[in-house]
């Protein structure tokens, strides 16, 4: 008897397994979800449809990747998930072929506070200045992610702007995903292929031109507001520091509140529904120069 108890307890361990890779929603307990659902508000905007494709995108996340608590921190099993179900919205749309994206890494390390981390910089007369920089979070090339525990919970409801740590995190390794070991992440992602009905290389180059130029535009808006008194953008300043935060930056805006997101850079937001397969993404070329039209004053 003890024997059966055991093989059945084992069979339904497997199974259990078996339904969170293959991205059962049922894989997650629903009081274990809906705990998540009341954490995350931007979640709870999601209609019914979606809201169970995140939670099977979660599961699958889940069975994917390995999480680990530092300085004692225990992760249990509501943290996990609701780090997975942030992860996993930018590519809900996408389904479960879009978690190749975030293959390149397994660790995700939640720290229970703010990560003190070295620095080395040269500067330009050569003097080399070393220095500790405190991270919220930081994505590395065949990982880990490091997120620090209470600015995931802070960034849940993204703090009234578009700011969500757990997304601009796993926006880096989006971009990082392909690039050889070494290469910094530099705002272009690889593409899906077809990406706007163009052979690789005009997509890339489309890619790089919309970026580099609402990249300009939001560094000229933080520039005249912190010098000239403008009006602050609504988008994080912090993505005026280079492409690599402005693309990470405005996934976390994006998935946070798209029509601000698009009210401020339209053809920019236009190509982010493209990447991330939005039902509103243009079908081609065309239609991405009728929404540059629009958007001209």
């Amino acid at each position: 008897m003890v024997w059966a108890t055991w093989l059945h307890r084992g069979w339904q361990r497997w199974q259990q397994r078996r339904a969170l890779r293959r991205g059962d929603p049922a894989a997650i307990p629903e009081p274990l979800w809906q705990q998540v659902l009341a954490a995350l508000p931007l979640l709870q905007a999601l209609p019914a449809p979606l809201q169970s494709r995140l939670r099977g995108l979660s599961a699958a996340f889940l069975a994917r990747k390995r999480f680990s608590g530092a300085h004692g921190l225990v992760v249990d099993d509501s943290m996990a998930l609701l780090v997975a179900a942030q992860a996993c919205l930018p590519l809900v749309y996408r389904g479960l072929p879009a978690l190749a994206w975030y293959e390149g890494f397994v660790g995700i390390v939640l720290h229970p506070h703010e990560v003190r981390a070295p620095r080395r910089l040269t500067d330009e007369a050569g003097v080399v200045h070393e220095y500790d920089e405190e991270l919220a979070g930081e994505a590395m090339q065949g990982g880990p992610i490091v997120l620090a525990w209470p600015r995931v919970l802070g960034a849940a409801d993204g703090e009234g702007v578009g700011h969500n740590l757990v997304i601009h995190e796993f926006a880096h390794a989006i971009d990082l995903r392909g690039k050889p070991l070494g290469q910094p992440a530099d705002g272009c992602p690889p593409l899906p292929r077809g990406w706007l009905g163009l052979a690789p290389a005009a997509a890339r180059e489309l890619w790089r031109r919309e970026l580099a130029a609402a990249y300009n535009v939001h560094r000229q808006r933080v520039v005249m507001h912190e010098h000239f008194g403008a009006a602050a953008p609504w988008l994080d300043p912090y993505g005026a520091s280079a492409p690599a935060e402005f693309f990470a930056v405005s996934c976390e805006a994006y998935c946070v509140d798209r029509a601000r997101l698009a009210a401020e850079h339209p053809v920019w937001t236009a190509l982010l529904d493209a990447l991330f397969a939005h039902p509103q993404a243009p079908d081609g070329p065309d239609a991405l120069a009728a929404i540059s039209a629009a958007a001209a004053p």
